[in-house]
């Protein structure tokens, strides 16, 4: 019957990167619907069916849908289940909220982080901090996925796919909106970034770690740090990279003062490109780096950001 994906839509607007990826994969299953939902959504509809791979888009638009909450999105998908094999979407926070109680309402397990898609019931993902993959494998009659966009490349544009528009499910009322605490920036957003510029615990302070900040303005990049950095209060929460942080994949990551703990490299290790810089030569960031640097991070970075 196909595989219905949820969309990431954020303030009206689709996000492209991750559902073009996320496409990629569920091109792999069967024919692919995509839901665009939110109290506004229709600008995101247009957009996702112009992915390569999209056989027809639904969107609904409902004030119940705003704010991101999770419960009423999980009631809306539960009301077109019976349509749909497979129930998928990439792994973004806002689906990590929604999929799993998907799951739960149609009593089926979630397969989380999926890497690989080996046929429609078998699937790989990591484990173990990035350092095996484990292939599972489902008997559940519905499929319920999130999946690992890192792992794909983004869909092309250029299709025409029939959009409908279809009603939100009943509120099932089990929370309301407050409100929204936004963090307001001018750089890409991280996790679909081209260019990261990331700083560790070697950077030293939260002054110094404008240092990092100014040679990504100077990239036009993206700024993550490591659990390390932000335990220690120098970036903010939403700037970490790592397991239990972001996972990212771009063109280009520079790691400054970061000496590349498993849960880190979990976060970062599928960037194409891998830059090091870090005054300790046997920093295991260097087994995963392209290119590296073993120098101070103090004279190197402001060298470098002037250079640029």
């Amino acid at each position: 019957m196909g595989v219905l994906l949820l969309a990431e839509v954020n303030n009206g607007e689709l996000a492209l990167d991750a559902t073009a990826k996320a496409v990629t994969a569920a091109k792999l299953i069967g024919d692919v619907t995509v839901l665009c939902a939110g109290e506004r959504a229709a600008v995101a509809g247009d957009a996702a069916a112009k992915i390569d791979g999209v056989a027809k888009v639904l969107v609904a638009e409902d004030a119940s849908l705003g704010h991101r909450l999770a419960e009423t999105t999980a009631a809306l998908i539960v009301s077109l289940a019976d349509q749909f094999d497979h129930i998928v979407a990439p792994a973004t926070t806002d689906a990590k909220n929604v999929m799993p109680r998907v799951a739960a309402l149609l009593d089926v397990m979630i397969i989380s982080d999926a890497s690989g898609v080996v046929d429609a019931k078998t699937f790989e993902r990591p484990i173990y901090a990035g350092n095996a993959v484990q292939t599972v494998k489902t008997a559940d009659p519905k499929v319920v996925m999130t999946i690992r966009t890192t792992g794909f490349d983004a869909a092309a544009d250029g299709n025409d796919a029939p959009v409908e528009t279809i009603s939100a499910a009943q509120d099932p009322g089990l929370s309301s909106w407050v409100e929204d605490t936004l963090a307001q920036s001018d750089r890409p957003e991280l996790t679909s970034a081209g260019v990261v510029v990331s700083g560790g615990r070697g950077v030293g302070s939260e002054d110094d770690f404008k240092m990092i900040e100014a040679l990504a303005d100077k990239l036009g990049a993206a700024v993550g740090a490591s659990r390390a950095a932000v335990d220690s209060g120098y970036a903010p929460n939403d700037w970490q990279v790592g397991q239990t942080g972001k996972v990212v994949a771009p063109e280009l990551y520079i790691a400054v003062g970061i000496s590349g703990a498993i849960q880190h490299l979990a976060g970062m290790k599928d960037s194409k490109i891998i830059v090091a810089i870090n005054k300790d030569e046997e920093a295991p960031i260097f087994q995963v780096a392209d290119f590296g640097l073993v120098a101070d991070l103090f004279d190197a970075v402001p060298e470098l950001t002037g250079k640029l």
